[in-house]
């Protein structure tokens, strides 16, 4: 299932922002950090361009 992201101008998989997104909220809360840096370096991964990655 595609999800469009009409700012960023890119189609991504829900099932994978969710699976990523549940990921990335465990680590942070083992490693007592922001989420941040983990998740950005995904959504870049993912097609999303940077400008708005890191905005997120």
């Amino acid at each position: 299932m595609e999800v469009f992201l009409p700012i960023a101008e890119v189609s991504v998989n829900i099932i994978t922002i969710f699976s990523l997104s549940t990921v990335v909220g465990i680590l942070s809360g083992l490693f007592g950090v922001g989420g941040g840096f983990l998740m950005t370096p995904f959504l870049i991964f993912l097609g999303i361009p940077p400008s708005y990655a890191v905005a997120n």
